[in-house]
């Protein structure tokens, strides 16, 4: 008996050794394949993370919770972290992309679900729940802790004090340069872009002021498929900015020229016409989240799920949905004889056209479409081949896809899980990772590019990269 005591001191001691050397077997296994730690499901959590797997994705949208929360860490009168959103926000984001040293391959996230009760939000974790809906309650919450912060406004911003001043007279009264002003209360956060509204008459094509929307995600619906054609996302982006007509509109220009020709001063009503809408992007994100609308209806109004696939690519290109203030007839051909060779494909007048195939030199199609490319293009690692497409060979609006948010089932039950990319080595932090990842709520494997670029996305997380003429521009700040 003394001898197996013996043994099993000396078991104990080495297990304890490897414990100290090496770590849980789990831990090390999990750091030596690259994987990122999964998140508890706390009984029908899985909408929450999926998207909080997406979100830790987009290194944009992390370094703005760092320098949104910068705030809280220099004044010590602030109350506890667990009443903020973006501090918790920040810690689980940074924890799931291995920016935080963690021991546990498996996270709770209910500290999420406690601290939006704090904002108003009751949201069960034994209720399913939409993974899209919760990416509007966390924009929204962050907007509105953002906007309870005091706004002082600072007295060398001379834009809050004057806002129509130009940058000329700010130089000429201030007789210098501008110290560096705190924004914090006035930040947006990388996901707010703007939507404009164009809306133009059909008889005497006056063209109203152009209204501006925000934006958080672009929720695109999904036409109808055309048999033999694969559905792209370039068709559902071109859908959702496809000009449609709206009946029965006051004009105001048709009513003055009406008015003009009418004597005596006799008044006359309202001339009412026909206008045609649009609508454009104004302002594109860093980050930039896509939507597409799976829910349909049928004919005797129950909700349907379409699952049909919606081909889309690592890189997005979207400087032809990008609104472009319209130029004065008169100057027009002044500009396109200057800037002939400047202009961007697939814009008119700041309206998105799609080029057809007469457009077209003979005997050449379009190398680039957002949602349909060659294979080679498929299987490209990490950098985008601008070389390949001489069309867009500078794209201002370039994104590249950084996760996927996927959805197994029909409308009333189903499963939520997220394919992204694997966290960059620490040696070159600002590196972009091409290793892909599948994971469904603790369950954390790798998975290829073709695998992701097949599935069913639901949401689309893309960060913007800088184009040529910016890469350009920091090498040679990088050279001096």
């Amino acid at each position: 008996m003394r001898n197996w005591g013996v043994i099993g001191g000396v078991a104990a001691a080495l297990a304890a050794g490897m414990y100290v050397l090496w770590g849980p077997i789990t831990e090390r296994k999990r750091r030596r394949k690259g994987l990122v730690p999964g998140l508890l499901n706390l009984g029908n959590t899985c909408f929450m993370n999926s998207l909080l797997q997406g979100l830790s994705s987009c290194p944009s949208f992390i370094k703005w919770l760092e320098e949104f929360t910068a705030q809280y860490k220099t004044d010590p009168n602030q109350p506890t972290e667990q009443q903020y959103l973006s501090l918790t926000l920040l810690h689980l984001l940074k924890a799931l992309s291995c920016q935080e040293v963690t021991e546990d391959d498996v996270l709770d996230a209910s500290c999420l679900l406690e601290v939006l009760r704090t904002y108003r939000w009751q949201i069960s974790s034994f209720e399913e729940q939409d993974a899209h809906e919760l990416f509007h309650v966390l924009t929204s919450s962050l907007e509105d802790e953002r906007d309870r912060q005091p706004r002082v406004t600072h007295l060398f911003d001379v834009h809050s004090l004057e806002p129509e001043i130009t940058q000329k007279q700010i130089s000429c009264r201030t007789r210098g340069s501008l110290p560096p002003v705190s924004n914090h209360w006035k930040s947006q956060h990388p996901f707010h872009g703007r939507l404009t509204s164009n809306m133009v008459c059909k008889h005497c094509e006056h063209q109203s002021p152009v209204r501006y929307d925000t934006f958080d995600s672009l929720s695109l619906s999904i036409p109808a498929a055309v048999w033999g054609r694969p559905m792209t996302l370039d068709h559902c982006l071109h859908h959702f900015i496809s000009s449609e007509s709206v009946k029965d509109v006051v004009c105001d220009n048709c009513t003055k020229i009406q008015a003009e020709g009418i004597l005596n001063g006799q008044s006359i009503e309202n001339q009412r016409t026909t206008f045609v809408k649009q609508l454009k992007l104004g302002k594109l994100p860093q980050c930039l989240c896509i939507h597409l609308q799976r829910l349909s209806w049928s004919n005797q109004g129950t909700p349907l799920k379409r699952h049909e696939h919606v081909q889309f690519n690592e890189f997005l290109i979207m400087d032809i949905y990008k609104y472009r203030i319209p130029v004065h007839k008169s100057s027009q051909k002044e500009l396109n004889q200057k800037n002939s060779e400047e202009t961007m494909p697939g814009t008119k007048d700041g309206i998105a056209v799609k080029p057809s195939d007469a457009e077209q030199p003979s005997g050449t199609k379009p190398l680039f479409m957002n949602g349909a490319c060659s294979s080679s293009f498929l299987m490209s690692s990490g950098t985008f081949p601008l070389a390949v497409f001489p069309e867009c060979s500078s794209p201002v609006y370039l994104y590249r896809l950084m996760a996927v948010v996927v959805h197994h089932g029909d409308m009333h039950s189903g499963h939520f899980v997220t394919y992204r990319r694997s966290p960059p080595s620490p040696k070159n932090p600002h590196s972009v990772s091409s290793q892909w990842l599948w994971i469904s709520d603790d369950t954390v494997r790798k998975a290829s590019l073709q695998e992701v670029l097949s599935s069913s996305a639901y949401l689309l997380f893309y960060e913007r990269v800088p184009s040529r003429v910016q890469h350009q521009s920091l090498e040679l700040r990088a050279e001096e």
